[in-house]
């Protein structure tokens, strides 16, 4: 679906990333890890074709006419317009708003668990219910590639476990590429897991492929999670980072 080939992205003539090659396949999760700065969302820019900064060598081959949704961190919901609206606010700014795409929207929502609350303003909603009407968005778009940047990192424990389970029952049939900085959303929601380095570690840009074992979300206290986890955070940056989310389990 979509082949990344020996890029390398560098901004004010700092490297983030070189060489990388990644390839991504139709119907499955892969989570990529890394450190902050070393360029994970700035690859999602790249791959949904915002990111116009940078020095960019290298290739990122296409599937024809795959379609791309992305759906960052920083919430982009516009908090005057009403939840629906926000759902369908590509037909809204292009003037292609209908009784049909209204309908679409409001299906949309119903996915989510937010069809009660389709006609208020987004400002009145918590973070959990911003997150599923982002994620509501994100279907209306029908892509075929989803980018997700950390989408759950700033809600509460149980927000982020319900919105976890939420996205992989309504992203199973999409490509899905995840930047996160937890190693068991990774493990709970991926099919392959990487680390994305920094060229300062003078070793691959892409670790060696984590591969979990089976059906996600899965539940975290599978004794083969536990050894990956220690794998992904030894390779994460060692003993500081492990003592923080040992504390998790």
């Amino acid at each position: 679906m979509v082949r990344i080939q020996d890029l390398s992205l560098a901004f004010n003539g700092q490297t983030l990333f070189e060489h990388l090659n990644l390839t991504l396949l139709p119907n499955e999760w892969v989570s990529l890890l890394g450190s902050s700065g070393v360029g994970k969302s700035t690859l999602l820019r790249l791959l949904a074709g915002i990111e116009t900064q940078g020095v960019v060598q290298g290739k990122i081959l296409f599937e024809p006419k795959i379609r791309i949704a992305w759906l960052p961190q920083k919430e982009t919901l516009y908090p005057w317009l009403s939840i629906v609206d926000n759902v369908q606010l590509q037909a809204v700014l292009f003037g292609r708003k209908s009784a049909k795409t209204t309908e679409k929207a409001k299906m949309l929502l119903e996915k989510v668990g937010m069809a009660a609350h389709w006609h208020k303003p987004c400002s009145q909603l918590s973070g959990g219910q911003k997150q599923r009407v982002a994620l509501a968005r994100t279907l209306m778009q029908e892509a075929d590639l989803i980018l997700l940047d950390e989408p759950f990192s700033a809600l509460d424990a149980i927000s982020r476990h319900q919105l976890q389970d939420l996205a992989f029952e309504l992203l199973e049939d999409k490509s899905v590429l995840l930047v996160t900085h937890d190693p068991q959303e990774a493990l709970r929601l991926s099919q392959r897991i990487f680390v994305l380095r920094s060229p300062e570690s003078h070793q691959t840009a892409l670790s060696a492929v984590i591969l979990p074992e089976g059906n996600a979300p899965r539940e975290l206290h599978q004794a083969n999670l536990w050894a990956l986890q220690q794998q992904l955070l030894r390779e994460l940056g060692g003993e500081q980072c492990k003592f923080a989310y040992l504390n998790r389990f």
